[in-house]
């Protein structure tokens, strides 16, 4: 289905040493620029007196943002690496950080790549995977005398509410797969005196 996603559930740690090199990796899941800004300098906090904190993350569904970082390593040598496992495991929404410090002795960037590589690779063995799907958000406004049908209708798929209004003109925004949409729109359709809209914010 290309609707259908994987993500980690939980946050989990990997370990590779290399040559007196520690590479210490974190898995963690994320949804937005600002989650895995704040992961990343709690990281940078924690590990101050690490040499490098490289990290790669892909987050999105419909639209995926994807970033590779080497934080002072030889260019493609760390965040690429990083990057190549969250895709190999086809991860969303998924943060991967991997903290080194220099054991002495100059690695080469063959040997970056793969110290990075196995790294990341122990972290997200580790993680639980679940299914998501990509989602658009609606909007249905009916009269409340109209609530149980609404709702009958409704009780037929899987909805992530945000809100409900019981007034004397109810609405209810929700989030629902996107194969669901036109056939909750047809289902409504067929109810009188209800509005059925698709919101047009990005999910």
């Amino acid at each position: 289905m290309i609707n259908e996603f994987q993500t980690i559930v939980q946050s989990t740690e990997g370990f590779y040493k290399e040559k007196g090199s520690k590479f210490l990796s974190f898995a963690y899941h994320v949804k937005t620029e600002e989650e895995i800004k704040a992961h990343l300098e709690a990281l940078r906090k924690q590990y101050y007196d690490a040499r490098h904190h490289c990290y790669a993350y892909i987050i999105g569904l419909k639209d995926q943002t994807y970033r590779a970082n080497d934080d002072g390593e030889p260019n493609h040598s760390a965040g690429d690496p990083i990057l190549g496992q969250i895709r190999s495991k086809g991860l969303t929404n998924c943060l991967v950080v991997v903290v080194r410090y220099f054991g002495g002795t100059k690695l080469g960037v063959g040997g970056l790549i793969s110290a990075y590589k196995i790294a990341a690779e122990d972290a997200l063995d580790k993680v639980e995977v679940i299914k998501i799907y990509a989602q658009t958000r609606f909007s249905i406004s009916f009269g409340y005398e109209q609530t149980t049908e609404v709702e009958r209708a409704l009780a037929e798929f899987e909805v992530d509410y945000e809100d409900k209004m019981y007034t004397s003109a109810c609405r209810f925004v929700g989030l629902l797969r996107d194969e669901d949409v036109s056939v909750l729109a047809e289902k409504v359709s067929l109810l009188k005196a209800v509005d059925f809209q698709v919101l047009q914010e990005p999910i």
